[in-house]
């Protein structure tokens, strides 16, 4: 059983026996469809791709409701284009994994075209162009990551050939005002905040400097800032797709699959021909389109307006999942987990994290009233979060903290000072914050090193609660005031808002040798 054999058409019964589920249109008329009216050009060959975007595309087609597919381009690593994509005609298979142990197996067969996105591969760049230059181009999207819409003053000054991602799209974007001024939605579906206003923050950057230099007309410029011409829309992504796994890669040898293996290209892009994934997703989108879009609907996608896919962001970041994820990488790391499936075994880390979604955070959470914030956070904690197959560690959760809890917990608390809500009910998000100095330690539980995830402020932070020892008895904990009135790192002057005292106390607790850890966390849980 292998990718092409669906290609060459020579399908068995085998395929569907063992459970994989097949296109169910024309894969071929499709390809022809799109290549002559291409409707959807996505930037970022990564599994997130294959496992989302094209995921839903591919039901989408599976309806017989639409009959164009994605092209798909990629402007960083042009390794996973020759060695995931064109040797097996750019068919996938995606994996979901459920947290029940169960999997199920969907060949993916949306994604018509695979280009490498720069000028030195000529006919993909001149591919593009033609691209760019069609009528019938509705989209562009990416998943490139939030450094993907960087723009580096050296960039800038390259003029028409640039070769950052964000360069690269703002030249193609000038082949498409070159062809009449073409309407275009140019949508991020990266996990950021307000992703549209990066990259419309980059083109314009772009945009701007090339007419100073005058390498294209002032037009040009406006034709980008123009919202009857070009859009940027904001959206909400929400999904795990980890690297291979070696798990699938058995069961997937056990049904007799051939395409298991993983690849690695030289700059350590992890991929394969199958993506393995989570079952939970979301994809939230603002509806601000200039030429039509792509059905996604039909895929699960949900349309709203923008202020409703800002509260989505909000319930998501600020109350209903990550500051649960965070909570569980200060601990799961202090208490010696290297698996989040493995500490929702665990029942005090289980109970810290319901308890802070459930009872403490949500008197303040932001309801977009498209997704029930209950509903949200029962899938987190009873489907993804102990999901055996999603190999998610705490120490990759817990890498720039700093950088997180400000949003993560500081804006719960400030939320309870502007409604005017008594803060004595915080009692598990101030034992994060507690937990935070212990952490800093990299001093486990058991009285061991570990080693602390990578963290911009790591060293100045370590140098704050250096005079602490983790150990009985006595000592000065006066250092921790500087740590926690450090509007930076939390948001708000915790002193300033009642909460330093009780976070300097519990920090106290877990300070006090090997096993404080367990013994506060199982004594503030429990009396939650």
């Amino acid at each position: 059983m292998k990718l092409t054999d669906i290609k060459n058409g020579n399908l068995s019964a085998e395929w569907a026996e063992k459970g994989y589920d097949l296109p169910k249109f024309d894969v071929e008329a499709v390809k022809a469809k799109t290549h002559a009216e291409p409707t959807w050009v996505h930037f970022g060959a990564g599994n997130i791709f294959r496992a989302f975007p094209a995921a839903i595309l591919n039901d989408a087609l599976n309806s017989g409701k639409y009959d164009r597919g994605v092209i798909v381009a990629e402007s960083f690593d042009y390794e996973i284009i020759d060695k995931a994509y064109r040797p097996y005609d750019n068919l996938s298979l995606l994996v979901c994994l459920k947290s029940t142990g169960d999997i199920e197996k969907k060949v993916i067969a949306s994604v018509t075209e695979s280009l490498k996105a720069d000028y030195s591969f000529g006919a993909d760049w001149a591919r593009l162009v033609e691209i760019f230059q069609a009528p019938s181009l509705q989209m562009i999207s990416f998943t490139i990551t939030e450094k993907g819409y960087g723009v580096a003053p050296a960039d800038l000054e390259r003029g028409l050939t640039p070769v950052l991602a964000m360069g690269k799209v703002t030249a193609l974007l000038y082949e498409r005002f070159k062809a009449g001024k073409l309407p275009l939605t140019v949508q991020s579906m990266d996990n950021c905040s307000h992703n549209g206003d990066k990259v419309k923050a980059a083109v314009f950057a772009y945009a701007s400097k090339w007419v100073e230099q005058g390498l294209v007309p002032a037009e040009f410029l406006a034709y980008v800032k123009d919202e009857t011409k070009i859009t940027f829309p904001w959206s909400m992504i929400d999904k795990i797709t980890p690297r291979p796994d070696a798990k699938v890669q058995k069961m997937l040898a056990d049904d007799g699959f051939e395409d298991n293996y993983t690849i690695v290209t030289e700059k350590h892009t992890f991929t394969a021909p199958f993506v393995n994934a989570e079952e939970t997703q979301y994809l939230c989108i603002e509806d601000h389109y200039t030429n039509g879009r792509p059905p996604l609907e039909l895929g699960g996608v949900l349309y709203c307006d923008r202020e409703t896919v800002d509260k989505i962001e909000k319930m998501k970041v600020c109350t209903c999942l990550n500051p649960l994820h965070t909570a569980m990488s200060i601990y799961g790391c202090m208490l010696g987990y290297t698996l989040i499936s493995a500490e929702m075994a665990d029942e005090d880390l289980r109970s810290f994290i319901q308890k802070i979604g459930y009872i403490e955070a949500m008197p303040v959470v932001v309801d977009p009233g498209v997704l029930n914030p209950y509903e949200f956070i029962g899938a987190v904690i009873n489907r993804r979060l102990p999901n055996p197959f999603m190999p998610d560690a705490p120490q990759r959760i817990a890498t720039d903290t700093s950088q997180k809890l400000a949003i993560r917990f500081g804006e719960t608390i400030k939320a309870y000072e502007a409604r005017g809500l008594d803060k004595s009910n915080l009692v598990l998000i101030p034992l994060v914050l507690a937990g935070y100095a212990r952490y800093l330690k990299g001093i486990d539980d058991n009285g061991q090193p570990f080693e602390i995830s990578p963290d911009p402020l790591l060293a100045e932070l370590q140098a704050i609660v250096a005079p602490l020892k983790v150990e009985a008895g006595e000592q000065d904990f006066s250092c921790l005031k500087a740590l926690y009135s450090c509007t930076d790192v939390f948001g708000v002057d915790l002193y300033a808002v009642g909460l330093g005292e009780k976070i300097e106390s519990m920090a106290k607790e877990l300070f006090a040798g090997p096993g404080a850890v367990r013994a506060a966390l199982h004594k503030y849980v429990k009396a939650r």
